[in-house]
């Protein structure tokens, strides 16, 4: 058993922000002692670890906490999610270091940089480098195998149906966002569920936690924002709220209750 103030050292985290996760029923000590002290079990621990993974990568609060009281939850897969999640952040951060030195490099030596130098590592998205990454951190994964599975008897006329539906989707999502609505209103809500569907249908069985998962990547990794924010800026993170507000409406139906 640890004690709070034990943890709050070793994870870097104030004993309130402790007390906080457990008045939020995020992380809740398995045991308390005679006087009352929070003890926490090893369990209590490995989940902290994830709460604090998914601060990291921006999740809020409310949204950790769904995505791991989802019954469908599976830390090891969530584990995998989060590495490709921080191995992205940490190519853009070092490509954006190296472009710091580069451009530097040229102020000092009084050189002039192209347009494409200074800019393009602030957006660009090579789908054939993409599909290379996807296999390098997911190919080990139930769902990345039954996506090639699946695709792999795909014809032609299958990729068109494919890609006239996520046209489609593309297109409801910027109608509802000019308009204004909501990202956590039913029409938002019903787009962020078509869209899970479609990938459920498509690709691999996709539950709402891990659409959730799939959302967070939509915003924190740049190529993939950027796919959504060339049609409206801000697309991606109001697509991203959309999912999370479905995950939230799916985990406060009663159960069997689709």
């Amino acid at each position: 058993m640890y004690q709070i103030g034990e943890i709050a050292k070793l994870a870097g985290v104030s004993q309130r922000t402790l007390r906080h996760y457990d008045e939020l029923g995020l992380v809740m000590p398995s045991f308390r002692s005679d006087a009352g002290y929070r003890l926490y079990a090893l369990e209590d621990i490995e989940r902290l670890q994830e709460v604090l993974f998914y601060r990291e990568l921006g999740f809020e609060l409310s949204a950790i906490r769904k995505l791991l009281d989802d019954p469908t939850h599976d830390r090891a897969a969530a584990l995998v999610a989060q590495r490709a999640l921080l191995e992205a952040q940490a190519e853009r951060s070092l490509a954006m270091i190296e472009l710091v030195d580069r451009t530097l490099d040229s102020m000092r030596e009084g050189d002039s940089m192209s347009a494409k130098d200074l800019l393009e590592v602030f957006g660009g998205f090579d789908p054939a480098k993409h599909e290379a990454e996807a296999k390098r951190r997911w190919g080990n994964t139930d769902a990345y195998k039954e996506a090639a599975r699946r695709t792999k008897r795909y014809s032609k006329q299958d990729w068109m149906r494919i890609q006239e539906g996520n046209r489609a989707l593309i297109e409801q999502m910027i109608a509802a966002f000019d308009r204004g609505v909501s990202p956590t209103d039913a029409e938002a809500v019903s787009i962020a569920e078509e869209a899970r569907l479609a990938i459920d249908r498509d690709f691999y069985p996709c539950s709402h936690a891990m659409h959730a998962t799939l959302g967070q990547m939509y915003v924190s990794d740049p190529r993939f924002k950027q796919h959504y924010d060339q049609h409206r800026e801000g697309l991606a993170e109001w697509s991203a709220a959309a999912i999370n507000a479905n995950l939230k409406l799916q985990s406060e139906r009663p159960a069997g209750q689709l």
